[in-house]
């Protein structure tokens, strides 16, 4: 049986990830994502963002969930993908325990 490639893996996201290796620093990176992403996507994305990480450091469902004022059911979905996602939040949390 043929693997079915994901909707998102296209031409057009192939485009955007090149786009975006293309930033050199945080102030490149906050004026790219800020025009291509309105401000509760950018909020949403900088929250699962330290989802990841508090649940990497070990903390508490409860704890994360007081902080973000997320869901346990979207926390424990970012859980999901930090453990057997396609490995980018490991990644990065990985290469940014080394700076």
């Amino acid at each position: 049986m043929k693997n079915k490639q994901e909707k998102w893996n296209n031409a057009d996201a192939e485009e955007l990830f090149r786009a975006i290796l293309k930033l050199k620093n945080t102030d490149e990176a906050k004026k790219f994502f800020r025009d291509l992403l309105t401000e509760p996507e950018m909020l949403d994305f900088a929250e699962r963002w330290k989802v990841a990480r508090l649940l990497d450091r070990g903390v508490p469902y409860t704890e994360i969930s007081r902080q973000v004022w997320m869901s346990s059911k979207t926390i424990a979905r970012i859980q999901r993908w930090l453990k057997r996602g396609k490995g980018g939040y490991r990644l990065v949390l990985d290469r940014t325990k080394q700076t």
